[in-house]
């Protein structure tokens, strides 16, 4: 992307995130270990939507192509990504991410680690989507 004139924005939030994903199994594994949260009777479900977050991420990535970054990454100029699950959503990753940081703990009956892993996350995406979108309109759209 750097060879296309692209560069990284600033406050990207990257640090927070890499705690954040870093902390969530370390947490589950706590409450596993000192609550004793077992899988309950609705762990198919969150089986599920976790293989589905996967696959949207998967599909995400995929047509993002060299665009793919955990970093807020613009090259100006260059229009926004139309297809995959970018033809029905402006952030799919971000939705696939959120499900699977409920779902994991969930699948083990840890809900107290899927509360706070969601209200971190959800802080998070607030304030990075807001920085994502400054950066995007910054960099404008390319000319046809």
């Amino acid at each position: 992307m750097r060879r296309r004139g692209g560069y990284e924005a600033p406050r990207s939030l990257l640090p927070l995130f890499v705690v954040l994903h870093a902390a969530v199994p370390l947490a589950l594994i706590a409450e596993v270990v000192a609550t004793g949260a077992r899988p309950g009777p609705l762990w198919p479900l969150w089986l599920g939507a976790w293989f589905a977050a996967e696959w949207v991420r998967a599909a995400s990535m995929r047509a993002l192509g060299d665009r793919w970054s955990m970093r807020i990454f613009v090259v100006p100029g260059e229009p926004p990504i139309r297809r995959g699950p970018y033809r029905f959503l402006a952030h799919p990753i971000y939705l696939a991410v959120t499900i699977e940081l409920a779902a994991l703990p969930l699948l083990f009956g840890a809900w107290r680690t899927a509360i706070g892993a969601a209200i971190f996350n959800a802080v998070l995406l607030a304030v990075r989507i807001r920085f994502e979108s400054q950066a995007l309109r910054d960099a404008g759209p390319r000319p046809v």
